[in-house]
């Protein structure tokens, strides 16, 4: 039995980022541990879903737990940093906010949990944090100091194939489908038309030739949208990945992305291998 630990901002990014990985990896009998850097404070809750006077911090905390039954999470912690905001918000200057944390402090009270666990695999988000989110850069920065620090023989990069995102929109708009996209990528469309500015697709995700590795997860579909509809604040009815008919589900969330940098060697930890696929093999199929 292996273990892996996953690392991430917000309550329900667990979900959306790494679900499929971690519920493959417990079906199969492997320890999977998740750490959340602050219990989402700052997110926008579904409205009408907190009974009157109802803390959005406690919801989404229970929400984690649930999550983590769901995908078979034998632990959860937290680092204790709050919620810092999307990028260019005053919030983002709090000093306690994740943002504004020490790399190396915060990487240390990280390193402690893997020390404890001993892990073959940390996941973490890329260097722009997937789509320029400062605590999801700082789940970077940190993960990657902390995998250090404690000796984690392999850091996987959790990332969107900014290519298949590209087709994918590309398929909805010919079908009619309307979509969230991002801040306007075609000459003369207002951004507020393309989708919410703060999701810029030419920043979103990484292209396909830099994605070193992916996990399938369309045996597991099933438990990770369960996973995310367990964060009930932020993913309601009526929002787009809870109402994605199932076949483009399967064609977004069926694979889920890496970046791991070289070298790994024959001597990579056996739950690494059994999970992670070389992207190269999944292109030339």
């Amino acid at each position: 039995m292996g273990t892996i630990v996953s690392l991430h901002a917000h309550p329900d990014d667990e979900s959306i980022a790494t679900g499929g990985t971690l519920a493959r990896a417990a079906d199969a009998g492997h320890r999977v541990v998740l750490v959340f850097a602050t219990r989402g404070e700052l997110g926008e809750p579904v409205p009408g879903v907190l009974a009157e006077g109802e803390q959005l911090t406690l919801r989404r905390t229970a929400e984690v737990y649930e999550s983590a039954r769901v995908l078979g999470a034998g632990r959860v912690e937290f680092l204790g940093y709050t919620d810092s905001g999307m990028i260019g918000e005053a919030t983002n200057d709090v000093p306690w906010c994740f943002w504004q944390a020490d790399v190396e402090q915060a990487a240390r009270r990280l390193a402690t949990i893997l020390t404890e666990e001993s892990p073959d695999v940390l996941t973490i988000y890329d260097d722009n944090g997937g789509y320029g989110h400062p605590d999801h850069i700082q789940v970077h920065r940190v993960g990657k100091r902390a995998a250090e620090l404690a000796g984690v023989p392999v850091v996987a990069q959790g990332t969107m194939n900014r290519d298949l995102m590209g087709r994918a929109m590309a398929l909805a708009k010919e079908l009619g489908v309307d979509v969230p996209g991002g801040a306007a990528d075609e000459p003369g469309q207002d951004a507020e038309e393309a989708g919410p500015p703060e999701v810029d697709r030419s920043t979103f995700g990484k292209p396909e030739a830099e994605l070193t590795h992916v996990v399938d997860t369309t045996t597991v579909l099933d438990r990770k949208r369960a996973s995310m509809l367990a964060h009930g604040s932020q993913i309601g009815p009526d929002h787009f990945m809870a109402s994605m008919p199932p076949e483009a589900f399967a064609y977004i969330f069926g694979t889920e992305w890496f970046i791991v940098e070289p070298p790994l060697g024959p001597d990579a930890p056996a739950l690494f291998a059994e999970l992670f696929q070389p992207a190269a093999e999944l292109a030339g199929r």
